[in-house]
């Protein structure tokens, strides 16, 4: 009953909060792009502590430093559980263009506020059209100085599971020379998909070494970075161990 409650709350909080920053969102267009990302990605840290104060879902956060050491844009590949990931890499990559279905652009007040992000919205009914549409303006945001973040699996998968890991990612990073930056995070345990219950427990996201995609092919990439992420989930675990050692830190 009290694990009910206390997600019935976040829910509320995370509606009534993404409302009103869809809202914000209208009348910030005038500002330069990076002031408005930076404005409404504070939503999505501010989820992050909504939900680890009201559902006790804490995180880790290991090697941001090979983020940070990387003076350029990049091309940041994570796995895809939950929705978490989605909100806080926004904030962990900063400043960073999201590839996402493209008929979320268009949900009231919420999809407002992610235009104002630079995403890359594809078409899933016309795969070939969207695989062609994220290599052109993937590369193009990363010329203009932005982060490009991909989820390869395309969408949420349950814990212990893996889809098809895409290429498209790989293949942005060869056309820019942008290094890539595998993310592994298990955050499916505490925010399933399609589960309106949160879960106490720790989330851990790990940012692998820089990989540079010079004189490799987009298989020989995607192959290193499907290895290294669903090997770290395993070492991981479901987020009940707590005597992982500390890399980086998890202090707000």
């Amino acid at each position: 009953m009290l694990l009910r409650l206390r997600s019935t709350l976040f829910a509320i909080g995370y509606i009534f909060t993404g409302f009103l920053y869809g809202f914000l969102s209208l009348f910030i267009w005038f500002l330069p792009p990076l002031v408005r990302h930076r404005i409404l990605i504070s939503w999505c840290w501010l989820i992050v502590k909504w939900v680890r104060f009201m559902c006790g879902v804490r995180y880790e956060i290991y090697g941001l430093e090979n983020v940070q050491k990387i003076a350029g844009p990049k091309v940041v590949l994570s796995k895809h559980q939950s929705t978490w990931e989605t909100l806080a890499l926004q904030h962990l990559c900063f400043p960073a263009s999201t590839i996402l279905k493209r008929e979320l652009l268009n949900i009231p007040f919420f999809g407002w506020g992610l235009r104002c992000l630079q995403p890359i919205g594809i078409d899933r009914e016309n795969p070939r059209d969207a695989l062609r549409q994220v290599k052109i303006q993937g590369v193009q945001r990363l010329a203009s100085g932005l982060n490009v973040l991909l989820f390869p699996e395309g969408t949420r998968v349950a814990p212990g599971t893996r889809g098809k890991y895409a290429r498209s990612g790989p293949e942005i990073a060869l056309e820019a020379g942008a290094p890539i930056i595998p993310v592994a995070v298990n955050a499916g345990y505490c925010w399933p998909a399609k589960s309106w219950m949160r879960y106490a427990g720790v989330v851990t996201v790990v940012f692998g070494e820089p990989i540079d995609p010079a004189g490799r092919t987009s298989k020989e990439l995607i192959t290193q970075v499907e290895n290294w992420i669903e090997a770290e989930l395993e070492r991981l675990g479901d987020g009940t161990d707590t005597k992982r050692a500390t890399v980086y830190s998890a202090q707000d």
